[in-house]
């Protein structure tokens, strides 16, 4: 079994003016002088201490996380994402793009790999690792967590470093499954309207990715 423990003195979610990277943090400001009411900082992790499932995006959308402050909220992937939820048991409630619901999740918690939102959605590789510690302590700090889905490739490969393995061990692509130390992992083509849009991810494939992982969990 591989050691999750956390890094020393890292807490799961990193404070809101977390200073590690300067494009970043550029990127926080100038988000905030322009739109001074939205949220404008990391995205802390959403769900149950408690869980066994943990799903894991790449970074949060401008106009999604980094303006509500929760995780694929505001922004179309978390349309999908919160309804499949909802209907595979792992959330109750309902789901607003503005956060101003009663959205629940259940033996689930969300959190991504970078947790400022990036310039054009794309983080570069040193972000990653800076955010690394973060992502090994959420990890470290989910006691019964059995299960990680990852939502695309980037997210999968930043799962695995996470947990000290090659980013190029497992397997990629949608719906694959492989054993990564004590967790199960299950990749899912992200829930972007990229690919919702164009039809490489439907709502049925992404449902049978989670009623997969409910039955991993019990």
């Amino acid at each position: 079994m591989l050691d999750v423990a956390a890094p020393p003195a890292v807490s799961p979610d990193p404070p809101r003016d977390c200073p590690i990277c300067p494009r970043l943090v550029a990127y926080r400001a100038a988000n905030a002088a322009a739109n001074p009411t939205w949220f404008n900082g990391p995205a802390p992790s959403f769900g149950d201490d408690e869980a066994r499932l943990l799903v894991a995006g790449l970074a949060p959308g401008r106009t999604g996380a980094n303006r509500t402050g929760r995780p694929f909220t505001g922004d179309h992937a978390g349309i999908l994402l919160y309804e499949t939820l909802i209907a595979t048991g792992f959330a109750t409630g309902f789901y607003d793009p503005n956060g101003e619901d009663d959205l629940r999740l259940v033996d689930c918690m969300i959190t991504n790999a970078v947790r400022c939102a990036p310039p054009g959605n794309k983080p570069e590789t040193v972000e990653e690792a800076n955010c690394r510690p973060f992502l090994q302590a959420r990890l470290a700090a989910l006691p019964r967590l059995k299960v990680i889905v990852t939502l695309g490739d980037v997210s999968r490969r930043n799962i695995l470093r996470a947990l000290g393995l090659k980013a190029s061990a497992g397997i990629a692509g949608h719906g694959s499954e492989f054993q990564a130390g004590p967790y199960v992992v299950l990749n899912s083509y992200h829930c972007s309207r990229l690919n919702t849009n164009t039809g490489r991810l439907t709502p049925e494939m992404f449902r049978a990715v989670f009623e997969r992982a409910r039955e991993l969990v019990g």
